[in-house]
């Protein structure tokens, strides 16, 4: 991978947003329609937050609630049971409710290493790209960086091919 290639050079400057109080089935659509991983939601201009398809499918994963166990007139939770982010997003009805926050985002200016980085550290699968005032004038996903390596190691087979032909 070229270490200075600029994020600007691969991000995606047409990004599908949502408005905080958009509804958990129009996302769902959104995401299905555009074949992406993740929804900024935006106010403003500003990215608030983001709903990923990981958010949306916990919303039907198995939950186990929280135990309360009574002790005299007072009921006591017991430690380790029942998920409340889960339970968050279960009973989620828009963006606000259901997004992942706060969000992690990049500069244009920063390097596509710089992303990379960022979304192995915090697994993540997108990184909305914001200007100096953080208004968001893009995006870049883990899908970008896997096909600037694919073109990458094609143009480098190439090459080589070509000079073993000389």
């Amino acid at each position: 991978m070229t270490v200075d290639t600029r994020v600007s050079k691969i991000m995606r400057r047409d990004v599908i947003t949502c408005s905080a109080e958009a509804d958990v089935g129009e996302i769902a659509k959104l995401i299905w329609e555009n074949d992406v991983s993740s929804i900024p939601v935006v106010e403003q201009g500003k990215v608030i937050g983001m709903v990923t398809d990981y958010d949306l499918i916990s919303r039907e994963s198995e939950y186990d609630g929280p135990i309360y166990l009574p002790f005299i007139d007072v009921y006591f939770r017991v430690p380790g049971t029942g998920d409340p982010e889960q339970l968050r997003r279960i009973l989620a009805t828009t963006a606000r409710e259901l997004m992942s926050y706060p969000v992690q985002t990049i500069s244009q200016d920063d390097t596509v290493q710089d992303a990379a980085t960022i979304m192995y550290e915090n697994r993540i699968n997108a990184l909305p790209v914001v200007d100096d005032n953080e208004l968001l004038v893009g995006i870049i996903a883990r899908a970008d960086i896997v096909q600037m390596i694919a073109i990458e190691e094609a143009r480098y087979l190439a090459e080589s091919a070509a000079s073993q032909e000389s």
